[in-house]
């Protein structure tokens, strides 16, 4: 088992920054990847980024020379650094692990980018 507790969202205008920080807790030895997503209404949870536990990292186009995801193995957290941030990035983003057999989930934190 994998708890997984996001933080850092809020609201920012547009070309701001914002960070997300995920904290990863219990089994994290089984962890080969860490992941952000983000869901909007209606629609499925997509890849934002992806790093896994040797270091290679995955963006999706849309975030690919804005989001850069990072990771602090001692703390066993990733981060999401977000910047020039637009409105339609607006959702909820979601911290992921991956595990040989098993994904885990965090609850969520909302990032709003509104004027």
């Amino acid at each position: 088992q994998v708890q997984l507790v996001e933080s850092g969202g809020g609201l920012v205008q547009p070309g701001g920054s914002l960070r997300l920080s995920c904290a990863a807790s219990g089994s994290i030895f089984s962890i080969y990847a860490m992941g952000w997503y983000r869901q909007a209404p209606g629609k499925q949870r997509a890849l934002v980024a992806s790093i896994t536990r040797g270091g290679s990292t995955n963006y999706a186009d849309s975030v690919k020379g804005r989001f850069t995801i990072s990771r602090d193995n001692a703390k066993n957290t990733i981060y999401l650094q977000m910047n020039s941030l637009k409105p339609e990035d607006t959702t909820v983003y979601y911290c992921n692990a991956y595990l040989p057999a098993d994904r885990w989930w965090g609850q969520g934190t909302r990032v709003t980018v509104s004027s």
